[in-house]
């Protein structure tokens, strides 16, 4: 069985933001992107306001791979690779592979912005959307289901399918021992991409993949699918895997794992 758990970093798309406000063209990408969220309300609770899902861009898609006997956590593409090629190697990944995908409110957000720019660059998809056509076996358990477990989205799954028990993953990660956010927000993603810092983006969006698949075995637990000894196996092959890459920002993960 192989289980990919993912993420994805997003900045507004400036460029659809000039069509649909008509900018001048001497407006800058940060001026284009504040008048474009100054049209929507503000996010109950606290926050600014948030753009819809097909009015963000693609600027980092990170993956944590348990496969056989390995586990691999990465980001798609190269720092500076083009938005196009980093969602056709995630549907690409989709075809090859076939997994469980593992997320933190991907079917809110990650797979409806994911959808939007495959359709804006003319990526091809069968597996994500067969639903049994072709394949029974994803007749009853396929990507696009709700309520399949072809994509287990926690925080969907978790919440009860409703609103009122959502919650965010640094509060759920620290909820279970997990170091949670480090070094920054959502909210920060933006202001690192306006100055270049592509590699900052995607450290950050590995990060929060680590916690959720963290989250996920925890959660394999309570539904009875792994046993609390596989689960240090399980925590063991990460730390593993962390302490091997030899990257700054895995160190600083496990240093705050404990």
């Amino acid at each position: 069985m192989n289980i990919l758990t993912f993420d994805i970093e997003t900045v507004p798309d400036v460029e659809l933001g000039r069509r649909l406000l008509n900018a001048p063209a001497a407006l800058d990408d940060a001026a284009v992107a504040e008048a474009m969220e100054s049209r929507l309300t503000p996010r109950e609770g606290g926050g600014g306001a948030f753009l819809p899902p097909h009015q963000h861009r693609v600027v980092a898609i990170s993956c944590a791979l348990r496969s056989g006997e390995s586990f691999k956590v990465w980001s798609l593409g190269e720092p500076d690779a083009p938005e196009e090629d980093l969602v056709q190697r995630f549907f690409d990944g989709l075809e090859r592979l076939g997994p469980t995908l593992v997320s933190w409110n991907g079917r809110g957000f990650d797979l409806p912005v994911l959808g939007y720019r495959a359709l804006r660059h003319g990526v091809a998809a069968p597996r994500y959307w067969e639903q049994g056509d072709h394949d029974p076996g994803y007749r009853w358990n396929n990507y696009v289901s709700r309520f399949h477990w072809r994509h287990v989205d926690l925080m969907d799954v978790l919440g009860g399918y409703q609103g009122r028990g959502w919650a965010r993953l640094d509060e759920v990660a620290r909820l279970l021992g997990l170091p949670g956010k480090l070094g920054g927000s959502g909210e920060s993603v933006w202001s690192w991409f306006l100055r270049g810092e592509r590699e900052r983006i995607r450290n950050y969006c590995e990060l929060d993949v680590l916690n959720t698949y963290l989250i996920y075995l925890r959660f394999e637990v309570f539904r009875g699918r792994l046993a609390p000894a596989a689960l240090q196996q399980e925590h063991a092959l990460v730390r593993e895997t962390l302490q091997a890459s030899g990257k700054a920002h895995h160190a600083e993960f496990l240093a705050a794992w404990g």
